[in-house]
């Protein structure tokens, strides 16, 4: 059985309609099917999000055997995110996102700490009765300890945040040259949408590394054929990558335009040692 969280009820009679569907869509392609159908007044671009946010079939993909939903993640992948819309101010770079997942997914609704739950259930009443010094050192309460309250189309919303490491790209630093554009790609790219996340570890500081898909987009893909990122081969050897890399170079699209481009890593490593 198909299942939707809350954030579908953005698309106002969407979920009595579905309720209503007698049988409801089963499968992922009649799932699809529906929402495209209930959605005609409604931008593509909105409705392919939605699907791609719940990981359903694209309106092109309908009906050819490869758009069924796959029962098992990739290879490597340990688990998935499904994000709120992503704020331009989390976005410090091209190669690195600050997320929040709502706590309404079922993955995160079963891990919230008791203690976080508490605080959000106080900092509402706090709000309702005005007192808003409490609700903001419930805030900060909640802030510290990795989630927070967000208000997304004016519904407040508890969420938990992730740091994403975009696998297998190394986009240049901010005072790198072409670092500034790729940090606005990046922007570009996801900034305000939902995104889809395949987790495959961490690394030494704590974000989880993984491929971040936009309106089923792949983002490093994107990154990559623009010339905005190196491909980061030392950690991930994807025959994919380093091909949209030689494409890029090929082409002399973004930084290849540049006589002698300088490794991020490099650039990273020299800093370091002070030189």
């Amino acid at each position: 059985m198909i299942s939707f969280s809350p954030n579908f009820v953005r698309y106002g009679k969407l979920l009595d309609a579905w309720s209503e569907q007698k049988p409801p869509p089963k499968t992922s392609e009649e799932a699809s099917k529906f929402v495209i159908d209930n959605l005609k007044k409604h931008q593509k671009a909105d409705v392919e999000g939605l699907l791609a946010f719940y990981g359903l079939p694209l309106p092109q993909t309908l009906g050819h055997p490869s758009a069924n939903s796959q029962t098992s993640l990739p290879q490597g992948v340990k688990y998935e995110l499904r994000t709120l819309p992503v704020d331009v101010k989390a976005i410090p770079d091209g190669d690195t996102i600050i997320v929040y997942v709502s706590t309404t997914e079922p993955w995160e609704s079963s891990n919230i700490p008791k203690d976080i739950r508490v605080a959000a259930a106080q900092r509402s009443k706090a709000c309702a009765d005005k007192n808003y010094t409490m609700a903001d050192a419930l805030q900060k309460k909640i802030t510290i300890s990795g989630y927070r309250v967000l208000n997304v189309q004016n519904q407040e919303i508890l969420a938990r945040k992730y740091r994403i490491r975009l696998r297998g790209i190394d986009a240049p630093e901010s005072s790198m040259p072409y670092g500034k554009e790729a940090k606005e790609e990046l922007v570009k790219l996801v900034s305000g949408k939902f995104l889809r996340v395949l987790v495959y570890g961490e690394d030494r500081y704590g974000r989880c590394v993984g491929d971040v898909y936009c309106n089923g987009k792949f983002v490093q893909e994107i990154m990559l054929k623009k010339g905005l990122a190196w491909h980061y081969s030392a950690y991930d050897q994807r025959i994919e990558l380093a091909t949209w890399e030689k494409e890029a170079r090929a082409k002399r699209e973004g930084l290849w335009a540049l006589p002698n481009p300088e490794k991020p890593w490099e650039w990273r490593k020299d800093k370091r040692e002070g030189r």
